[in-house]
């Protein structure tokens, strides 16, 4: 695929690096050329320096023949304002934006741009980690981030249906894990949790 990443700090040179190892054709967009020199030196990719919202810029780096823009300035403003552009007018078929406020969230469905909020996902593995649950699976569907992670019942649920079960918002039984590894899916609510039963959980965290 042709890719352009726009921003080249932390994020966007592992991230450029990684898809041009991976057989892409990445170009990458960002204000400072001295920039580019986080990139590794097997990089075979393209730099073009310059403002990403500026469209010049952008159709120079390649956007008119582009499959994917992934915007991961640090700066919400700038992935907002080229992330519209890349749809609205280059019509680039995936756009893919970094934002680290996530009332921002909200804005970028609209335009149907898939989203990446750092914040929330750190909230989340840090939760996870709190509260002893382990992580299993963490994967997008349209511009949600669903993850899925089990949890030990509590010993107050010992013996209580699935139905009797309350979860938070946003946030369903999938599966029981059972003590002996087997997976029941929770599509019967009468099934009657045991002791050594884990619960996987499946929630929107972005």
């Amino acid at each position: 695929m042709n890719i352009i990443v726009i921003g080249c700090g932390k994020v966007g040179c592992k991230l450029a690096d990684s898809l041009d190892n991976n057989g892409h054709d990445v170009s990458v967009i960002d204000q400072d050329e001295l920039n580019f020199d986080r990139l590794s030196n097997d990089f075979n990719g393209f730099t073009t320096a310059g403002y990403p919202i500026d469209l010049d810029v952008l159709k120079k780096a390649g956007a008119d023949n582009c499959d994917v823009l992934a915007a991961v300035t640090s700066n919400d403003n700038i992935n907002i304002m080229v992330s519209q552009l890349a749809k609205e007018v280059l019509n680039i078929p995936n756009v893919i934006a970094r934002i680290y406020d996530p009332k921002r969230k909200d804005v970028f469905s609209h335009f149907g741009i898939h989203t990446v909020c750092p914040t929330n996902l750190t909230v989340a593995s840090v939760l996870s980690a709190i509260e002893n649950t382990a992580t299993k699976v963490m994967f997008n569907i349209g511009s949600h981030t669903i993850n899925f992670y089990s949890k030990p019942i509590k010993k107050s649920n010992i013996g209580r249906y699935l139905y009797e079960i309350i979860t938070d918002k946003q946030e369903i039984i999938f599966a029981i894990e059972h003590d002996d590894k087997s997976l029941t899916i929770a599509k019967d609510n009468n099934i009657k949790l045991k002791q050594g039963d884990s619960l996987v959980i499946s929630k929107i965290i972005d």
